[in-house]
């Protein structure tokens, strides 16, 4: 039976550039069916949720601009679990605004934040996790996060150290150290040490314990959602919200708490974990052809070429020959060729456009 108590908090208000020009700035990836599996990341990660979690325990923190098609992509969440950020103001505030609201609610609430663009295989051991996760957060006052197992040294991923002789018991570490995206010569040493884990962003915690949390290591944001807590689940709540968010600092919650607190728990993890992040990882998740081509689109003719990413809009014809190693994104009014060893510059070629194009293709 699905436990009260648990709640999950979807994160889905970023712009995903690095997707572009698919996702768009007034339709972003996490609504994209980047896969072309007939469902949007969004959709797959409550599916997903949905099996543990009551419906009702869901909410979806995004972009205000974004939250009609929140309620059109996800007819089973309840209207007011659609919660709209007037601004974006990077994680914190986010995980601030969702746990105060949530203490608010139900003072014994345990909660899963989650970003809504990652595509996870291997669903029942992710469940599994999930729960033991949850479990052990609800009895202790801890934030735990998921480490996914590394498979190869990826310099675009967070790193977690744990010490594998602190095992708090059924696999869960104490957290060592926290490292940003890093160089391959150090991704390589963290893949041989064995103690390093991959940032996969999915905490969690008691509501009460982030709030306290906030309250020791960042002070700023806990007035501020402190002082307007009595507004939260009201009619009034919109209007606090408007009132905070111009005030909150732009800062991650892995800066803002994780970084900092000494109670912090990561379970090691393989559930076949993947951040869609760049066309390469969606590559990397389709079907391949003979000569290593992935294709997202119903009408594609490849003739001499390799190793090559490609999606067009449905309805439309693509011929495609003599490249090798390429991304090749087509949409009703832009289209992008682009090596794919040059991806991690696709959000410089986005300002480019903006700057020689303005706003319209964004």
């Amino acid at each position: 039976m699905n436990n009260p108590n648990y709640y999950v908090a979807i994160m889905a208000g970023g712009i995903g550039s690095r997707f572009w020009p698919q996702s768009r700035t007034g339709y972003p990836k996490q609504f994209l069916d980047i896969l072309n599996t007939g469902k949007s990341l969004i959709q797959w990660t409550f599916e997903r949720f949905a099996q543990f979690v009551p419906k009702e325990n869901i909410y979806v923190v995004t972009a205000a601009e974004y939250s009609h098609i929140c309620a059109e992509q996800l007819p089973d969440i309840p209207l007011e679990n659609i919660i709209a950020e007037p601004s974006r103001k990077n994680t914190a505030p986010c995980v601030a605004y969702i746990s105060f609201k949530l203490l608010q609610k139900n003072p014994n609430a345990s909660l899963i934040v989650a970003p809504s663009d990652h595509m996870i295989a291997d669903t029942d051991t992710f469940i599994a996790i999930a729960k033991k996760a949850l479990d052990f957060v609800s009895k202790n006052t801890a934030f735990v996060t998921l480490g996914i197992q590394p498979t190869y040294p990826n310099t675009g991923y967070g790193y977690i150290q744990f010490d594998q002789n602190d095992d708090a018991g059924d696999g869960i570490y104490r957290v060592k150290t926290f490292t940003e995206k890093p160089s391959l010569d150090i991704a390589k040493k963290f893949l041989e040490s064995g103690d390093f884990l991959w940032n996969g962003g999915i905490f969690i915690w008691k509501a009460k314990d982030v709030v306290d949390g906030f309250e020791k290591y960042d002070l700023d944001t806990f007035e501020l959602f402190d002082g307007e807590k009595h507004n939260l689940n009201t009619p009034a709540e919109k209007e606090a919200i408007d009132r905070i968010y111009p005030l909150c600092k732009n800062v991650a919650v892995d800066v803002a708490l994780m970084e900092k607190a000494e109670n912090v728990f990561v379970i090691p993890s393989s559930f076949g974990w993947t951040d869609l992040g760049t066309w390469t990882s969606a590559y990397d998740n389709l079907e391949k052809d003979s000569l290593g081509n992935a294709i997202a689109s119903e009408h594609v003719v490849i003739i001499d070429a390799s190793k090559c990413m490609v999606s067009a809009p449905a309805n439309k014809l693509v011929v495609l020959q003599g490249l090798d190693d390429f991304i090749v994104i087509d949409t009703p009014d832009a289209l992008l060729v682009c090596k794919k060893e040059k991806e991690q510059a696709i959000k410089e070629y986005v300002a480019e456009v903006k700057r020689v194009k303005g706003d319209k293709y964004l």
